[in-house]
């Protein structure tokens, strides 16, 4: 018996617009969950000059890696914040406590992945949604936003 393979490949080409746009950051799901059966998830995140970030946080079932394409990012791997160039990486395992940030007058951009792969895009979607409706989440509706998408801020 042979095995031949499959044509099963994903191809994206660059100028395939942002699945996520707003005045502070834009997204490119490169790789999601559904497309890679779970395994990880890669995004390309791209930050306005002083789009700032999500506080410090940590997930229970994945973890987070961060690299930095452009500009400087700010990164938070739980103990220090570092300021991140073109090239810099940091991994965050499961349970790790990190922030990112863009504090300053120049656009950034960094790779996120994320493994294995939750449907993360399902979370900064309905965040999104949230900030264009003008929304304000209760501190109950907040907990549980954030715990149904596997985030726990510190």
């Amino acid at each position: 018996m042979s095995f031949t393979g499959e044509v099963n490949a994903t191809y994206r080409k660059a100028d395939t617009p942002p699945e996520l746009s707003g005045p502070k950051t834009t997204s490119r799901f490169l790789a999601t969950a559904a497309l890679t059966n779970g395994h990880f998830g890669l995004f390309q995140w791209d930050m306005a000059p002083q789009a700032g970030g999500p506080g410090a946080h940590y997930h229970k079932t994945f973890s987070e890696s961060f690299y930095v394409l452009d500009g400087i990012v700010r990164l938070y791997d739980g103990e220090r914040w570092v300021d991140a160039v073109k090239g810099d990486y940091l991994y965050v395992p499961e349970n790790g406590i990190h922030a990112f940030r863009n504090d300053t007058d120049e656009p950034a951009s960094m790779l996120i992945l994320f493994a294995p792969g939750p449907p993360r895009e399902e979370y900064f979607l309905e965040a999104a949604e949230i900030a264009r409706s003008g929304r304000r989440l209760t501190p109950e509706e907040r907990t549980e936003f954030f715990a149904r998408h596997d985030q726990y801020m510190v």
